[in-house]
């Protein structure tokens, strides 16, 4: 498992006094008014930054970082990801999962006839749809419902599922 979770990705910087626009990759962006601290990867290192506040503006986030009081300062930022260890990440409920845990994880029917692996996860709003890239190298779609997801152990990295008919073609393809 990753030890680090993307929550955002900085777009630019906002205003004069070191803020920094965040397009989040958080389901729940309110996440970042108890943030604390977050980590910077800018693509050579890791950089730790201590949050002072957050405000939101339409579908971003604001953040001001403590030691960064300049529109210079935060110019370098721009495009870069923003990640939380895992211990700093928000507690999840029952059948709540991580995307990054659900990528690469083994998945196969009841029967065991079908099997794939979960390459994506598109977040639609009304429920996230796992693409499941089958052995026999179709692609499905599957609703993250509970009609269709059967049980996940994240550790082993195994999900079973159940397919609802017309998720597949009727010829099985």
């Amino acid at each position: 498992m990753e030890e680090l979770l993307q929550i955002g990705i900085i777009t630019k910087p906002h205003g004069v006094h070191g803020e920094v626009k965040v397009f989040p990759t958080t389901d729940d962006i309110r996440r970042f008014k108890k943030l604390k601290k977050t980590i910077l990867d800018t693509g050579r290192e890791r950089i730790e930054l201590e949050c002072e506040g957050a405000k939101f503006f339409k579908q971003f986030a604001i953040l001001k970082f403590k030691g960064y009081d300049s529109i210079e300062s935060v110019e370098k930022f721009s495009r870069k990801s923003l990640f939380v260890t895992r211990s700093d990440a928000v507690k999840l409920g029952k059948d709540e999962y991580f995307i990054a845990d659900l990528l690469g994880v083994h998945a196969e029917d009841e029967t065991g006839e079908l099997k794939g692996t979960i390459t994506d996860v598109i977040q639609t709003g009304a429920n996230d749809v796992y693409v499941i890239d089958l052995d026999d190298g179709r692609q499905l779609l599957l609703p993250a419902i509970k009609e269709c997801i059967k049980a996940v152990d994240i550790e082993n990295a195994v999900m079973t599922v159940h397919i609802l008919p017309g998720l597949l073609d009727e010829d099985g393809k």
